[in-house]
């Protein structure tokens, strides 16, 4: 089991936690996702899943990951 830190950019609502969460949660091997939007910290934690996935899902919610 990995766990692997994002920072994304435009996060400030609940309404931006869940979008994240919901879409980085699709990914197959991700058990679990926790955003904070005052910070922009995403947290992942899962098996097989890559930093390329994660950046589409956060991009498909509508926001952008720190690189």
């Amino acid at each position: 089991m990995a766990t692997k830190n994002y920072t994304v950019t435009g996060m400030s609502c609940g309404h931006c936690k869940a979008a994240v969460e919901k879409e980085v949660g699709t990914i197959e091997g991700v058990t679990a996702v926790e955003a904070t939007p005052a910070t922009g910290a995403v947290v992942v934690t899962g098996e097989g899943f890559t930093d390329e996935q994660v950046a589409a899902a956060v991009d498909e919610a509508g926001y952008d990951i720190v690189k």
